[in-house]
């Protein structure tokens, strides 16, 4: 018989884990905040995560989002609703009215699309960009080589103010340099938030700089599928 998922707990023991990560590499305890990754789950199963307290939620699709989550939002203060998927830009004044951080901006078109919502909106939600550490032809995301350049046009010619960056390594991989990647490009691009790191590599993150870990399954256990 399957043992029953308790996201409550589940945030327990992954807050303990990534204090330790942190101890190790000399950073503050709960300077990482983690990202709970509802993609594909229900009210039902967010609900004990949000009673527990936790606040900081992230999801896939806009249109997902907009279905599930503006009740809990009614209900319980304080939530952080943070897009950790592709964005379109025909969905980006959507996702400007009900995101609080979107982690997807990951070419010029996005950027001008929510750079036009935000100053239509007069509602700025926190803008990172996505890099493509792997440069990987099927993921998303501006190359390392073209970050810097990329993150100085979103502020200097199209008005979007990038707060942070964002990164998904191959999956065949080893994470770490990736990470060490990101946590060189934020560095000089004079960034504070660093969002890298999901269930199989999270305090790997939290040791090379992460300040955003992305954690779905390990948290609500496995998704349901589409």
């Amino acid at each position: 018989m399957t043992a029953a998922i308790d996201p409550a707990a589940n945030l327990s023991a992954i807050a303990a884990k990534l204090d330790a990560a942190l101890a190790d590499a000399g950073r503050a305890k709960a300077s990482a905040t983690v990202v709970a990754v509802s993609k594909r789950h229900d009210a039902e199963r967010i609900l004990p995560a949000l009673e527990a307290g936790h606040r900081v939620f992230g999801e896939n699709r806009v249109q997902e989002a907009q279905a599930k989550w503006p009740p809990l939002i009614a209900k319980f203060d304080g939530v952080e609703l943070h897009l950790v998927g592709p964005l379109q830009s025909n969905k980006a004044a959507d996702a400007v009215a009900l995101f609080d951080v979107i982690h997807s901006v990951d070419r010029d078109k996005i950027a001008r699309a929510l750079a036009a919502e935000i100053a239509r909106q007069g509602r700025a939600p926190t803008c990172l960009a996505q890099v493509n550490t792997g440069e990987e032809p099927q993921k998303s995301g501006v190359a390392p080589g073209e970050a810097d350049a990329f993150i100085r046009r979103c502020s200097e010619e199209l008005g979007l103010k990038i707060a942070g960056v964002m990164c998904l390594p191959p999956a065949d991989e080893p994470p770490a340099p990736h990470f060490a990647l990101l946590a060189k490009i934020a560095e000089r691009n004079h960034l504070e938030v660093i969002s890298m790191g999901m269930s199989g590599d999270y305090e790997v993150a939290a040791r090379l700089g992460a300040t955003h870990v992305r954690i779905g399954t390990e948290i609500f256990g496995p998704r349901p599928a589409d």
